[in-house]
């Protein structure tokens, strides 16, 4: 499994034991548009944001781990990973997460 992402990504398993998984060096990004809506809040303008193309992928289907966006982006592909960060986190004392338990398909 690589790590498409730009952090070590740790995992800590059901005995309590941690996994690391360092970035790989290739970094899967989505393309983000962005289109003013002519909207404005409190003198501040408003954006509409939507995601295109998905760049940096295996496409030898080796194992891989994204980021939420990117996963979000690449339904139902197979082989694709992002890091769980909600409710099954680990975090510190300052809310930073410092291993994850779980991982979300795509």
């Amino acid at each position: 499994m690589i790590n498409l992402t730009p952090h070590a990504i740790v995992f800590q398993h059901v005995d309590g034991s941690r996994t690391t998984i360092e970035p790989s060096g290739t970094i899967a990004r989505v393309s983000t548009m962005e289109t003013l809506t002519g909207e404005m809040i409190a003198g501040i303008p408003v954006v509409t944001r939507s995601t295109g193309e998905v760049t940096g992928l295996p496409t030898d289907g080796t194992p891989c781990i994204v980021s939420g966006m990117v996963l979000s982006s690449v339904p139902g592909r197979t082989h694709t990973y992002a890091p769980d960060t909600g409710s099954t986190a680990i975090r510190n004392d300052v809310g930073h997460i410092v291993a994850v338990t779980r991982m979300v398909a795509a």
